[in-house]
């Protein structure tokens, strides 16, 4: 298939506006089951038990939805394409608007569960009404094509309300990184995700774009521990595929090695089109993620195990020296 360049069509924007909310040429929003529950009282994200972020203020976004460098196996999204498309320059959305139709169409979507039975009036009212509180620019595709990915960080800062932002990336862009940090446009905190420990696996796991995507990778990794953020590696448990033994002690080698502030690892998900890829099986339980967690912990001097989650197959750990607290309680990012 040959690479092309494509905005969101009119048949793509139909079919995923029932689940999502897309907004201009190439960004979406959605709310995602944890919000629901934190709106009806029913629990609230992992990453508020580990960061304080407040999940019924969440606004999971996407500046580059249908475009990512990889197709994960493990990836939830419809993504076998996305990897053969690129983001057109000429029809790129300047990130104002981008933000003003997220709002928009984030208002629209919590509309919807006001009138849930079970609904807490106080914190539907806070979600509807005032700006997010937290940006987690992690809903699908890879948020470091988007070209203007600094000045939209710039500008989510310039609102008082905005007390994190969070951005997850594959790593696959390091300049990308290194213009965030050269423009003073770092989030609040950056993850990167890490679910292969040699080049094979990572071809395997994450079937990259570039035919250099694993040095693209280590180049990332090796920049982490000279950004001036609070920075997390991301690690996806697959049962079968990246769990052994040997695999363990490489792991951790990666891991010893970055001097990230935090390690979350988190169990495989078996749900959406990761199921036409991979079994049930591959999906390992908490008690697993926390054993296998408590085994790399030891080959880990500068790290111990902060806290977990059972709900959400995750485990935190946390770098020793780290000078971030876990908890984000600055009231501007």
């Amino acid at each position: 298939m040959k690479t092309s360049k494509i905005i969101i069509s009119k048949g793509m924007r139909i079919q995923w506006e029932a689940n999502y909310g897309i907004v201009g040429n190439h960004s979406g929003i959605q709310i995602c089951t944890w919000t629901k529950k934190a709106l009806r009282g029913k629990g609230v994200c992992y990453k508020q038990k580990f960061y304080n972020i407040n999940t019924h203020r969440c606004a999971q976004i996407s500046p580059a939805f249908a475009w990512c460098n990889e197709n994960c196996i493990f990836c939830w999204r419809p993504n076998e394409w996305m990897k053969n498309i690129k983001m057109s320059k000429k029809q790129v959305d300047e990130p104002k608007e981008i933000i003003k139709g997220i709002i928009e169409k984030r208002k629209k979507l919590i509309s919807g569960l006001k009138g849930a039975h079970d609904a807490q009036k106080e914190k539907c009212e806070e979600s509807f009404k005032l700006f997010p509180s937290h940006w987690a620019i992690s809903l699908s595709g890879e948020p470091t094509l988007y070209p203007k990915l600094a000045e939209m960080i710039k500008e989510l800062r310039n609102h008082n309300e905005v007390r994190s932002i969070f951005l997850v990336s594959n790593g696959q862009s390091p300049n990308a990184i290194l213009k965030l940090a050269k423009e003073d446009s770092l989030p609040t905190q950056l993850y990167i995700s890490v679910n292969a420990c040699n080049k094979k696996m990572f071809e395997k796991i994450n079937k990259p774009k570039y035919t250099n995507g694993w040095k693209r990778l280590n180049k990332t990794i090796s920049l982490l521990s000279k950004l001036n953020c609070r920075t997390v590696l991301r690690y996806t448990l697959i049962k079968w595929l990246n769990n052994s033994e040997k695999d363990l002690k490489n792991f951790a080698k990666i891991f010893e090695k970055s001097k990230v502030d935090f390690i979350e690892i988190k169990g495989y998900m078996f749900l959406g089109n990761s199921r036409k890829r991979l079994v049930f099986e591959n999906m390992p339980t908490h008690n697993y993620v926390k054993k296998y967690s408590e085994n790399i912990v030891k080959m880990l001097p500068s790290y111990f195990i902060q806290d977990e989650d059972f709900l959400s197959r995750i485990v935190l750990l946390k770098r020793k020296d780290s000078k971030y607290e876990n908890f984000i309680y600055k009231t501007k990012c």
